[in-house]
This record gives C-alpha cells, sequence and structure tokens, in this order.
C-alpha cells in the first residue's frame, strides 16, 4: 500500500503544481500585453459571440430563429440603458439561466471576457439616453414613428400603403445617409415619397434632435457596416432618383451657384425645347404630372416639392439633364444636346419653376436672400 500512497500523493503534488503554474500564468493573460501577448477582443467576438448575437451584434443570425429566447441585440436602444458593463461581464462569466447564453469562464480568460465586452460596448451599443435624447424619442414617437416604425425599421402599419416604404434605418449606412442629409429630408421632405416637409410644425432645434435621436437609437455604427453597401432610403428617396449633393449650411448661396463650364443659359430657348420634350413627363408646371407620369416609375421630378427646390441649383440640373438617370425613364440628353443647348434647358426650369418657390422658402426662414 506504501507504493500506491507515495504515487497518489505525487499526482497530487504534480497537480498542484501545474494548476499553480495555470494559475500562475492567469494575470499575465489578464494584462494583455504584461508578459503575455494582446488580447484582440474583435477575433473573440467573432469566434464565439458573432454565431448568435451576428456580425453586427443586432442578433440577426440563423442561430437566433431556434433560440427562445432570442440572442440579445445590443444595437437596441434599451441595451445600453440595461446593460451595464459589470452585469455583461457576469453575464459572459456565468451564462444567462433559461438562455442559451452559457458561461464562458472555463474556456476565456477575465482580461479576455472584460476586452470582449468592451468591444461590444464600444461597437454596437448606444450611448446611454440623455436629457436631450429624451426629447429626440419624444419627437420621434410623435411624428414619425407612424411611418419608419417605433424600431426605426420602417415596419409600421402605414408602410403597407406607401409607396416608396419608409427609409428602414437599422440598415442605413451612416455615411451615406449623413446628419446633413437627414436634417434636410426632415426640414423639406423628400420628393415622390410620402415624407413631407417639417420645418413649419418644428423648429431647427427639434429636427437636428430627431435626427440625432435617430442616428444614435437606430442607426448601425460605422464599423457595423463596413464591407457591406449602405441602405440610404427606398427608390426615389432622392426624388427621382437623380444622386446630388445635398446642400449644407448657406442654402441662398448654394442655390445661387452658376452653370458649370461658364455657360450662361438662354430661358427662352429652354423653355421651347421643355415644352415639346418634357412637359410630357415633367408637366407643363414642371409639378411632375405630365400626360405619362402616371405611366412611369420612378415617377418624374417634381420641381416645385421643396426638396426639389432647395437642391436643385443650376449645376445640378445642368448633370441631370445632361447624364440622365439610369433604371428611369429620364434619358441622358448629351447624347443629343451640345452643353449650351443643356444650359439652356436648366436655365429655364431653374427660373420657371425652381427660383420662385426658393424665394417663398428663404422669405419664410429669415433669409435675406429672399429680398434681392
Amino acid at each position: 500500500m506504501r507504493w500506491w500512497t507515495t504515487g497518489l500523493a505525487a499526482l497530487v503534488l504534480a497537480g498542484a503544481a501545474v494548476a499553480g503554474d495555470e494559475g500562475a500564468q492567469a494575470p499575465a493573460s489578464a494584462a494583455g500585453g504584461q508578459g503575455g501577448a494582446a488580447v484582440d477582443a474583435a477575433r473573440i467576438y467573432h469566434e464565439n459571440c458573432s454565431v448568435c448575437h451576428g456580425d453586427r451584434g443586432d442578433g440577426r443570425t440563423r442561430a437566433a430563429n431556434n433560440l427562445v429566447p432570442p440572442p440579445r441585440d445590443f444595437t437596441a436602444p434599451d441595451a445600453a440603458v440595461e446593460l451595464t458593463r459589470e452585469r455583461m461581464v457576469r453575464s459572459v462569466m456565468e451564462g444567462r439561466p433559461g438562455t442559451a447564453m452559457p458561461p464562458w469562464k472555463a474556456q476565456l480568460t477575465r482580461a479576455e471576457i472584460e476586452a470582449v465586452v468592451g468591444y461590444i460596448r464600444e461597437h454596437f451599443m448606444r450611448p446611454v439616453a440623455s436629457e436631450e435624447v429624451e426629447a429626440g424619442r419624444r419627437i420621434y414617437a410623435e411624428n414619425c414613428s407612424v411611418c419608419h416604425g417605433e424600431r426605426g425599421d420602417g415596419r409600421s402599419r402605414a408602410a403597407g400603403r406607401l409607396d416608396p416604404p419608409p427609409t428602414d434605418f437599422t440598415h442605413a449606412d451612416p455615411e451615406e445617409l449623413t446628419r446633413e442629409r437627414m436634417i434636410h429630408s426632415v426640414s423639406f421632405g423628400r420628393p415622390n415619397t410620402a415624407m413631407p416637409p417639417w420645418r413649419f410644425r418644428l423648429s431647427e432645434e427639434e429636427i437636428e434632435t430627431v435626427v440625432d435621436y435617430i442616428r444614435t437609437a437606430f442607426m448601425p455604427a460605422p464599423a457595423a457596416v463596413a464591407g457591406r453597401g449602405g441602405a440610404a432610403g427606398p427608390a426615389g428617396e432622392d426624388g427621382g432618383g437623380h444622386g446630388h449633393e445635398t446642400p449644407s449650411g448657406d442654402l441662398a448661396a448654394f442655390m445661387a451657384e452658376p452653370m458649370p463650364k461658364g455657360l450662361e443659359g438662354d430661358p427662352e430657348w429652354g423653355r421651347r425645347f421643355f415644352e415639346e420634350n418634357c412637359a410630357a413627363c415633367h408637366g407643363k408646371n414642371g409639378d411632375g404630372r405630365g400626360p405619362r407620369s402616371f405611366f412611369i416609375f420612378p415617377r418624374p421630378r417634381d420641381f416645385s416639392h421643396p426638396g426639389a427646390v432647395t437642391s436643385l441649383n443650376r449645376e445640378h440640373l445642368f448633370e441631370a439633364i445632361a447624364m440622365g438617370d439610369v433604371g428611369s425613364e429620364m434619358p441622358a440628353w448629351s447624347k443629343v444636346l451640345t452643353d449650351q443647348e443643356i444650359a439652356n434647358v436648366a436655365e429655364y426650369v431653374f427660373q420657371a419653376f425652381i427660383e420662385p418657390r426658393l424665394k417663398e422658402i428663404l422669405a419664410a426662414t429669415g433669409d435675406d436672400a429672399a429680398k434681392r
């Protein structure tokens, strides 16, 4: 029996030594650089967490369909309020009873768990609500949610009757759907959509507040949309689909920019051409209600819409006429007309349809340029 006792003691001592070595190594790993390799939190997340919580932290995965309750959506507004850092660390270490979330303390060190929690909070979760955010939430709930949905995903009762449908902010690229573009859209509406201008009902401060709320509460962080195409809004959100820069800053100065290439248009020549070639779609009054307009989708540009009046200066009109719009009935007139003839048409459209409404808008906003 002595040999058996001696052997058992040796095994116990050996096990203690191994355990001691592992315990001694833990602080080095936890230090994440103090004698050990730095913790790669992104790798840990994508190798262990993304299968349930998703690459973008929104819980939209194949596995989620089979899990009850579903995995936590870290991008949801309530996540930032409910999930403190300490609670998240504890959940990763110990798991969540009654869910598919297992304990990870046997597979990951404390440092790795803290690092992956930090990664989730930095890349997916929204800032905790402040007084300003609460004001934005109230404005959104009272005015925007009826179309864009309570979660900003465009899933509302009204959405089924809107064509094109409301923008889904949860899949919009914040670098494409910029803050300036959103403020302009809320202020002046979007041509050929159900989005009305809100500048008559909300102050500039309220518009900025609700835009900031949408961007923080619903829209993904830039890291979450890297490597995939942005979806800023539904087809035709730019009013006929013509891509152009949204003005920011001095609207009067932006709209007063001259024709490109040093050209000066002849509005009388442009009027004759417009009535013979453009009015069938855009309407004689430029309101997008020509005889052919009811058979065309996307619908022709309505030049009287505030969204068009505050974005289509001479340069953008010239570009839209010259280049046309792929996927619509709008042809590229540069194949037929000279630059001077295009400038003539652009000048007529600007003077006949854009400028009169622009003066009304500038006067309503108190811009001195309206008095000129």
